[in-house]
C-alpha cells in the first residue's frame, strides 16, 4: 500500500466533494461501497482514484444499485470493518429499509450524504428533503456550512460513531452543488495526523468469529423489539455528549472549533434567524450588516440535528425576543422539520418563550439571496413590533405569486 503523506498540512483549493473523498483517503476504511449518484459522484470518483493508485488498501465494491451499497455496508460492519459510502436524494430514497437496517443492528457506517431534492418533479439541485426525510431512521446527522466543515465533520465521524456507547451509523451533510461542486480554499490535515486522531477500528463485535458465533438481523418481534429501539435511543443520547468530545479532541489537535451548533452574534440578539448549512454564510453576512445599522440580529446555526440538542438551543435563544427557522424542506401539512424542533426547544425546555416565525426557502436549488435574508430579517422585526406572528406563521421565501 502507497500512502501519500504530506508532514504538515496543506492550504488548498477544492470542492467539497473533493474534500470529503480526502478525509475517506485519510480515514483509509477497510471497505467502500456505492454507487455514484448526481451530486455526489465525485466523492466516488475520487475515492475510487485512490483504491486504483494504491493510496489506500480499501476494498471498494462497486453494486447495482444504491440498496445494495447500503447492504454491502452493513455486512461489511457487521464482519468487523470500518465502512464508509455516499450518496444523495433518490439515491438515498433507494436504501431507505437498510438504513434502518443498519442503525438497528448499530453499525456505524459512514456516509458523504450531498443533499439534493427529492423527485418529484425530477430535480438534481439542493434542499434538505432527503436527510429531513430520513431524520427518524437512527442516523446521528451533522450539517456542514463549508467545504471545510464537511471534511472535519466527516474526520471527527468515525470516533463519534464508533463509540462504544454509541454505535449508530452517522451521515455527513453538505449542501448539493453549491458547497459540494464549489471550490474554496481550506487545510488539509496531515495523512499521519488525521489517523492517528481518528484511531483504530475495533469492531463491536464480528460475524466471522466462529469462536463466538451470533445471529444479526434476525426476527424481532413483540418479545425484544421495544427494548431493542430503547437502546438506540440511548446510543443517541450518548452521541450528544461524545459528538462534543470529540469536536473538542480535534480543536485540540488541529485548531478548529465545533460544537452541537454555533452562535454568531447571539449574547444581546433580540431577533435570532436558525439555520443550518450553506445559507448560514450568507445569513452571517447580512447580520453583520444589520448590526452595523444598530439592528440586535443574530445566527443560530444547527450542527448536530440528529440528536438534537434541544436543552443547550433553548439556552443559547434564552434571550431572543423572535426565533425565525429556515427550513430548505417541506413536511406538507405542517411546520418544517427544523421549525418543530425549534418550537419543541424553546417551549419545552426554557422559561423564555420568544414569539417563533417559520419560513421554508430554497427547494430544488431555488436561490436564497442576500436580499432575501434581509426581507426575512425584515418580517421578523414587523412581527416583533405587533408583539404577534399572524398569518406570517408558514411563510415561503423567493415563491412566484406569493407577497415578499
Amino acid at each position: 500500500m502507497k500512502l501519500a503523506t504530506t508532514g504538515t498540512p496543506k492550504i488548498v483549493p477544492i470542492t467539497g466533494a473533493g474534500a470529503c473523498a480526502e478525509a475517506m483517503r485519510q480515514i483509509n476504511p477497510d471497505v467502500v461501497a456505492a454507487f455514484p449518484i448526481t451530486p455526489s459522484t465525485q466523492v466516488v470518483e475520487d475515492f475510487s482514484t485512490y483504491v486504483a493508485n494504491g493510496q489506500v488498501d480499501t476494498e471498494f465494491v462497486t453494486v447495482e444499485s444504491e440498496h445494495s451499497a447500503m447492504s454491502a455496508c452493513i455486512g461489511a460492519s457487521a464482519a468487523g470493518g470500518r465502512v464508509m459510502t455516499a450518496t444523495s436524494s433518490a439515491g438515498m430514497a433507494y436504501m431507505w429499509e437498510l438504513l434502518y437496517v443498519a442503525a438497528s443492528m448499530r453499525q456505524p457506517v459512514l456516509m458523504t450524504l450531498v443533499n439534493r431534492a427529492l423527485t418529484g418533479p425530477i430535480n438534481i439541485h439542493c434542499d434538505h428533503s432527503d436527510s429531513m426525510g430520513a431524520r427518524d431512521t437512527g442516523w446521528i446527522q451533522l450539517y456542514s456550512e463549508t467545504n471545510q466543515e464537511a471534511y472535519d465533520n466527516l474526520v471527527m465521524a468515525a470516533r463519534i460513531a464508533e463509540h462504544p456507547e454509541v454505535r449508530l451509523p452517522l451521515m455527513v451533510c453538505q449542501d448539493g452543488f453549491i458547497t459540494s461542486h464549489s471550490i474554496q480554499t481550506m487545510q488539509l490535515e496531515d495523512d499521519a495526523a488525521v489517523r492517528a486522531f481518528v484511531g483504530p477500528h475495533t469492531p463491536y463485535h464480528s460475524i466471522l468469529d466462529t469462536d463466538r458465533p451470533s445471529t444479526w438481523g434476525a426476527l424481532d418481534l413483540q418479545d425484544y423489539y421495544i427494548e431493542h429501539k430503547r437502546s438506540q435511543e440511548e446510543g443517541m443520547r450518548n452521541a450528544l455528549r461524545v459528538i462534543q468530545e470529540v469536536s473538542d479532541d480535534f480543536a485540540r489537535t488541529f485548531g478548529r472549533a465545533y460544537g452541537l451548533f454555533e452562535e454568531y452574534r447571539l449574547d444581546d440578539a433580540e431577533i435570532v434567524l436558525v439555520a443550518l448549512s450553506s445559507a448560514c454564510g450568507e445569513t452571517k453576512e447580512v447580520i453583520d450588516q444589520m448590526r452595523s445599522k444598530g439592528e440586535k440580529v443574530g445566527l443560530l446555526k444547527i450542527r448536530s440535528f440528529r440528536p438534537f440538542p434541544y436543552a443547550q438551543i433553548a439556552q443559547a435563544l434564552s434571550r431572543a425576543k423572535i426565533v425565525t427557522v429556515l427550513d430548505r424542506s417541506a413536511s406538507f401539512g405542517a411546520h418544517g422539520p427544523v421549525f418543530v424542533e425549534i418550537n419543541t426547544a424553546v417551549y419545552n425546555y426554557s422559561a423564555n418563550r420568544p414569539l417563533l416565525l417559520g419560513q421554508t426557502y430554497g427547494l430544488g436549488g431555488r436561490e436564497l439571496t442576500l436580499r432575501h435574508i434581509e426581507h426575512i430579517i425584515g418580517e421578523s422585526r414587523l412581527c416583533l413590533d405587533k408583539g404577534a406572528v399572524g398569518d406570517r406563521q408558514g411563510r415561503w421565501i423567493n415563491v412566484r405569486g406569493d407577497k415578499q
